[in-house]
């Protein structure tokens, strides 16, 4: 017997006005003469997203969605070097910990997917300071939230550089370079163009680091289609981690665009996957990425809830056996 939850991502299309990734453009905040008139705005921006955030929440508990990926633009040039001497920790703080404080009680697992420029096999000195900055700008909202930040935040293992093999190394290396505190918050996932799954095994068997699998990604870019002989290395690479297998579901957009997400997510594509991992783990949670966000959710549970070998909890949680 294995739970299932399904999640999805950052928006909502259903929550009207409900945007957590508002911004504040670098040239806005440069027209405004007051530099503390400009930090202001920026500041109610932030304040809007996580009240936003906090709504996305109440929305998916009421709906029984118990995972969900946070948008990573929360907090708009949180990053930004010329506002590197702004403490938004100690600003935003209090409403972080409102908003972590409704997902503990509601037993939900929330996570972050930093932005592809994100990056830690770069050859470059600049991006790999820049990388770890913006890690460490999701472990500040992670700890301001009274989250554990261990394992929420998903990288892909990043270029190839003209040579995969050496960008793989590079990654070890530049590994070491960073704090143990960030390390931890980093879980990889396989990509539909470069690093597969057997390459993220090999770093994260290494490296001690979870690997995300990504179902789509692996029909886009793989050695061998069958991902089934992968699981239970995958799955293994989550021993030490405090939470369960999460991977990553999406489906084709067409076949002549097969790396971009389509709006929903083919029901029977999914169900296969459920049958191949049913009792060979506790619980897997398993994130959507689909255009249509949360109605691709509701539209799959609407797909599921045909099967009757699906015993159903609440909302989007259920089991299988």
């Amino acid at each position: 017997m294995t739970l299932f939850r399904l999640g999805y991502v950052s928006m909502s299309v259903q929550v009207e006005n409900c945007s957590p990734s508002q911004t504040v453009t670098w040239k806005s905040f440069s027209n405004i003469s007051d530099r503390d008139a400009a930090i202001g705005k920026v500041r109610s921006v932030a304040q809007s997203n996580i009240e936003n955030c906090l709504r996305l929440l109440k929305h998916n508990n009421a709906n029984g969605i118990k995972f969900f990926r946070m948008s990573s633009r929360i907090i708009p040039l949180a990053t930004h070097e010329e506002l590197a001497d702004w403490d938004y920790k100690a600003e935003l703080t209090p409403f972080f910990q409102e908003l972590g404080g409704y997902a503990r009680k509601k037993g939900m697992r929330v996570g972050f997917h930093p932005d592809h420029f994100v990056v830690l096999n770069t050859p470059k000195k600049e991006v790999l300071k820049q990388s770890i900055y913006n890690l460490v700008y999701h472990y500040n909202m992670l700890a301001a939230m009274g989250e554990e930040p261990v394992h929420k935040c998903v990288l892909h293992i990043g270029g190839s550089y003209g040579n995969k093999e050496e960008s793989l190394e590079r990654f070890i290396e530049n590994w070491a370079k960073i704090s143990p505190r960030i390390q931890n918050t980093v879980i990889l996932e396989n990509d539909d163009k470069t690093f597969n799954v057997e390459d993220v095994l090999y770093l994260s068997e290494k490296l001690e680091v979870p690997h995300v699998f990504d179902l789509h990604h692996h029909a886009a870019n793989h050695n061998d289609s069958d991902w089934t002989k992968y699981w239970e290395r995958i799955v293994d690479t989550w021993k030490h981690s405090p939470s369960p297998v999460k991977i990553h579901i999406s489906s084709p957009k067409s076949e002549k665009q097969f790396r971009a997400h389509a709006d929903y997510v083919d029901s029977e594509m999914f169900r296969q996957f459920m049958k191949e991992v049913s009792g060979t783990i506790p619980q897997v949670d398993c994130m959507i990425e689909a255009k249509q966000k949360d109605a691709a959710l509701f539209k799959l549970v609407e797909d599921l809830k045909k099967d009757p070998d699906i015993k159903w909890h609440e909302g989007a949680v259920f089991e299988t056996q």
